[in-house]
């Protein structure tokens, strides 16, 4: 019965609704921002800025170690960017979906630096992702196999939490989302670790903000790939690494009538997402070899600027809600998560190299996934 009264917030298109709830009250208040109030959330997480990626004490990698465990005593949390190497068209760069994650964490950093628990970051571990069978034989796009991207993910984590980072986020911007939600099973399966582990994909996060509408602000096409969607993110997020003088149109292949499959960001809500088949449209060798699959020409840093504030707002919701439930240094409760008790997990949990702590090397395997 509570179901059925759940209250649901509408706007001017009838296609868009958000849940009344946190989340969806935060994605209202974006939806009816101005431009200027879209600016002034934009300037509180620096955005536009440069990628911090080679700037010392933003990432985990850059920072002094003693000044790392100080941040870490107060925020656990780690968000992880995950991108790819991928052609995205002669406009644009082929690192687009690492340096799309990478700074939007960044804003993330330096507006939770602001309220005195800043967040940490960690490198990318795939600088090449795992790709869908349609991207074989593009020159750009560079592939690695499944196995290998789902390893690196599992051991990325499991480094990550015997460091104490016990929280632990995934933001994707690329086409291999069931690699990594793998990783994370297979992880917990494996390991049976307490902690709060996700991905999310930044796009599908907030897909109302990629929906067009009748606005100067607004998209003009549905998201799918290095597209007018994609290439105004980077118009807003890295300027220099895009050359609009090279921008080339042009729209895939279907072979079977449209209306089953559905598009980036799952905007339709049709049968199936665009990753659950192959052979119902042409693969992008064939069919768009120029590396992409819409309109950049339409591209405008402006009609990025809502769905960048909403997942921003998003991302900070996100972090808040998690650091007040479970604050620095405390997870879920182990026996509630894993099949492992509290008491055998009691060293595992302590400060890395503090008095009585074990590491990740010593704990007992368990279970029909055990690895050796």
């Amino acid at each position: 019965m509570a179901e059925m009264d759940k209250k649901w917030i509408t706007t001017e298109n009838p296609a868009i609704i958000f849940e009344d709830n946190a989340v969806g009250r935060m994605k209202k208040e974006v939806w009816d921002m101005s431009e200027k109030e879209l600016d002034a959330v934009l300037g509180e997480y620096g955005i536009p800025s440069p990628s911090e990626l080679g700037t010392a004490g933003t990432y985990i990698q850059n920072t002094p170690r003693q000044e790392q465990i100080e941040k870490r005593r107060k925020n656990d949390i780690v968000f992880v960017p995950v991108g790819c190497t991928e052609n995205h068209g002669l406009h644009a760069n082929t690192g687009l979906d690492t340096f799309m994650c990478s700074q939007i964490l960044e804003g993330l950093r330096r507006y939770t630096k602001k309220q005195g628990h800043e967040v940490n970051l960690a490198f990318t571990p795939l600088n090449y992702g795992g790709h869908p069978y349609h991207h074989i034989g593009m020159p750009g796009t560079v592939i690695m196999p499944e196995e290998v991207v789902k390893e690196s993910l599992i051991y990325c984590m499991l480094g990550l939490w015997n460091d104490g980072y016990r929280k632990i986020i995934f933001l994707n911007n690329h086409g291999h989302l069931w690699m990594l939600e793998s990783a994370i099973q297979e992880f917990c399966k494996r390991y049976q670790l307490p902690g709060i582990f996700r991905v999310i994909e930044w796009h599908r996060a907030v897909r109302e903000f990629f929906y067009p509408i009748d606005s100067e602000l607004s998209l003009g096409t549905h998201f799918v790939h290095a597209d007018e969607a994609e290439t105004s993110v980077a118009l807003l997020m890295f300027r220099d690494m895009i050359n609009m003088a090279y921008v080339q149109d042009k729209l895939g292949e279907s072979l079977l009538p449209d209306g089953h499959m559905d598009k980036s960001v799952d905007p339709f809500r049709r049968p199936c997402r665009w990753s659950e088949g192959e052979g119902h449209s042409a693969i992008e060798r064939h069919a768009t070899p120029e590396g992409i699959v819409g309109t950049p020409s339409q591209s405008d840093p402006r009609k990025a600027k809502r769905p960048i504030a909403a997942i921003l707002r998003y991302l900070t919701l996100l972090h808040d809600e998690i650091l007040e439930t479970y604050p620095a240094g405390s997870v879920p409760p182990v026996e509630k998560v894993t099949l492992r008790t509290a008491e055998e997990m009691e060293p595992f949990l302590r400060e890395p190299l503090s008095e009585g702590w074990k590491s990740v090397d010593e704990l007992p395997r368990m279970g029909i996934f055990e690895r050796l």
